[in-house]
């Protein structure tokens, strides 16, 4: 059964590195701004010293060592915005994500969706879109081989927006 999955990953990952590729039109755009984190960073971040007595601290550095890409978009340029909302249309029908929670707050509408592993809590990619309403909008795509309960771990540490959603989303997996 491992060499079955491992043969499904094996030809699932090109597929997903390639289909985060649609969302790097929005890097170097003007008025948006961008934080792409690629393997080699997490590689690096998980090599760090730090007090591995820290429960929270070991958690942490457990998860990067998971993570492949982080790619975040965020602006409150009308055009970028409505391209933005087109271009995760365009990818969910792509490349099927099942929703995992929608939130909607005044103007505010917040989507947060996964692909799954073996297991219905492993997670291979999570897209999160939240269009702004009167804040900016953001475009979040994060990659690898992680448990959806160590998304908050990830939220406390690196700060994320819409992080307190993804903490919510967290727990209900």
């Amino acid at each position: 059964m491992k060499k079955i999955i491992f043969a499904f990953l094996l030809v699932m990952l090109p597929s997903l590195i390639f289909a985060q590729k649609e969302f790097d039109k929005f890097d170097g755009e003007d008025n948006v701004t961008a934080v792409v984190v690629n393997k080699k960073m997490f590689e690096l971040m998980a090599n760090i010293e730090m007090d591995s007595s820290d429960k929270e601290i070991q958690q942490y550095l457990n998860l990067i060592k998971k993570l492949n890409n982080l790619k975040v978009f965020s602006t409150r340029d009308a055009a970028l915005v409505k391209d933005m909302k087109s271009t995760v249309n365009a990818y969910l029908k792509k490349y099927p994500l099942e929703e995992l929670m929608r939130v909607t707050e005044g103007s505010k509408s917040i989507k947060i969706y996964v692909k799954t592993g073996a297991k219905s809590s492993q997670v291979l990619e999570l897209l999160m879109f939240i269009e702004g309403g009167t804040d900016d909008t953001v475009l979040m795509s994060l990659t690898g081989n992680f448990d959806l309960s160590e998304i908050s771990v990830l939220t406390d540490k690196m700060n994320l927006p819409g992080g307190a959603q993804l903490k919510k989303a967290s727990k209900k997996g």
